[in-house]
């Protein structure tokens, strides 16, 4: 028994504590989750899914909770400005791992929407139904753990026009282990957009694990972003689970612009036929950043299509990895599935680690993969410098245009425009931490 030990121990001492701060719905999975954790414990690095990231390592650390949730002192409206502003979103706040209460978004939602606490709305038709079945230790110990997050609920054929935007705030005076829930579930015909923001406001060290289940009925529409801009002190494990019924979309872009060490898992699963999902991902690390997405899509069904486009830049001693699967199950005809992951390293110390794969059970298919590892032209380079552009400069500009393919895919227009900027910041060495920011002192 490794680093899970501590969490075992920790469960059994504090279980009514745990419950007693939560809900019924959340409280009524955790034992079967703690056994299964129990038995299994952390993946080592011969588990496939996890053979680029030391989870041991990662939890080994005693960090504090906050079981008996007591209150953060701080106004997140008026002390956080996102480094994302202007995007005529209803804005809504997790500090921590608790949704923070405020009318102040409200108004802008339609008739029956519900965007609030997940402990407070929570169905036991839907919290777990996926995450039960993931056999996967990480999200068993989120389960175990966590008491509250965010719910979202869009009725049938409700359309939300104003994009959801949710800042993820860490914010502690000591070492904090955050355990972070997200349920969201669209009926048929609803359609909704929302972004995450995540930012530690605090210079400690984090552990931030996050479950989101994403439900998406018939000819529903989700476009759902992940961003990250926290600091090198924190460790971040998100695992994102979605389920699409007959004819849905899903668009699902992670962004990773400032972070420590970050494992992201995403999960997807076609059950009914004729739904498309579109997944993108930009990573940006140096220094001795490291960003690990691994992905799985399952196509159960016939006529079905996925995309998946993820690019990194890595420099100095960053590493990075992809690991993606597409399975194509028996009888999933005329399925379509493109996976490409392409890849800049910008000194010879940064390292990328990339794993395309398909397997396909059905014969009448169209599935493709590949990837690429390189460096910067040295063409291009020169062609520029002969024109009288510095080095830094040339730089710049052609690891801009690299990843600006994935930013374009982005159906958020606004958002788009903002990371073209945030990335050519981010390539400068300027983004440090989001502009206005009173928490960071």
């Amino acid at each position: 028994m490794g680093s899970e030990q501590q969490y075992i121990d920790l469960y059994q001492q504090c279980r009514e504590i745990i419950c007693e701060h939560s809900s019924g719905v959340m409280n009524a999975v955790r034992d079967e989750a703690f056994e299964r954790f129990r038995k299994q414990g952390f993946p080592t690095k011969k588990v496939e899914r996890y053979k680029y990231t030391d989870m041991q390592a990662l939890f080994a650390p005693d960090y504090g909770l906050n079981l008996n949730r007591l209150q953060i002192p701080v106004d997140p409206y008026n002390a956080f400005r996102c480094d994302v502003p202007n995007l005529s979103t209803s804005l809504y706040f997790v500090v921590n791992d608790m949704f923070y209460h405020e009318e102040k978004a409200k108004g802008h939602l339609p008739e029956g929407v519900i965007i609030g606490s997940l402990k407070d709305f929570a169905t036991s038709e839907y919290y777990n139904r996926m995450a039960a079945h993931a056999n996967d230790a990480v999200t068993d110990l989120n389960t175990m753990l966590a008491q509250d997050g965010l719910y979202v609920y869009v009725p049938k054929n409700v359309k939300v026009d104003r994009a959801i935007q949710v800042i993820n705030i860490l914010r502690s005076d000591v070492d904090l282990m955050v355990n972070r829930r997200v349920l969201i579930v669209l009926e048929e015909g609803a359609e909704i957009k929302m972004l995450f923001c995540d930012h530690a406001a605090d210079n400690r060290n984090f552990l931030a694990t996050q479950v989101i289940e994403a439900y998406v009925g018939e000819n529903a529409s989700l476009d759902l972003y992940c961003m990250e801009e926290t600091h090198h002190k924190n460790v971040r494990v998100s695992n994102v689970y979605i389920d699409q019924q007959a004819n849905s979309r899903v668009n699902h872009n992670v962004i990773t612009l400032h972070n420590g060490i970050t494992r992201n898992k995403l999960d997807l699963t076609f059950s009914g036929e004729g739904a498309e999902c579109q997944c993108y991902g930009c990573v940006i690390a140096d220094k001795q950043q490291h960003v690990d997405n691994n992905t799985l899509i399952v196509h159960k069904v016939p006529h079905c299509t996925s995309n998946e486009l993820y690019k990194y830049v890595l420099d100095d001693k960053a590493t990075g990895a992809f690991a993606g699967r597409v399975l194509v199950e028996h009888g999933a005809q005329k399925t379509t599935s493109q996976m490409t992951n392409q890849n800049l390293t910008a000194t010879k110390e940064a390292r990328m680690y990339t794993q395309p794969m398909l397997e396909i059970y059905a014969d009448d298919v169209k599935c493709a993969h590949g990837s690429t590892v390189g460096q910067l032209n040295d063409a291009a380079l020169f062609y520029m410098r002969q024109r009288g552009i510095s080095l830094q400069e040339a730089k710049v500009l052609l690891q801009n245009a690299f990843i600006n393919e994935v930013i374009d895919h982005m159906q958020l227009e606004p958002l788009r425009d903002r990371l073209h900027y945030l990335v050519e910041k981010r390539f400068r060495g300027e983004l440090n931490k989001c502009s206005g920011c009173k928490l960071c002192k």
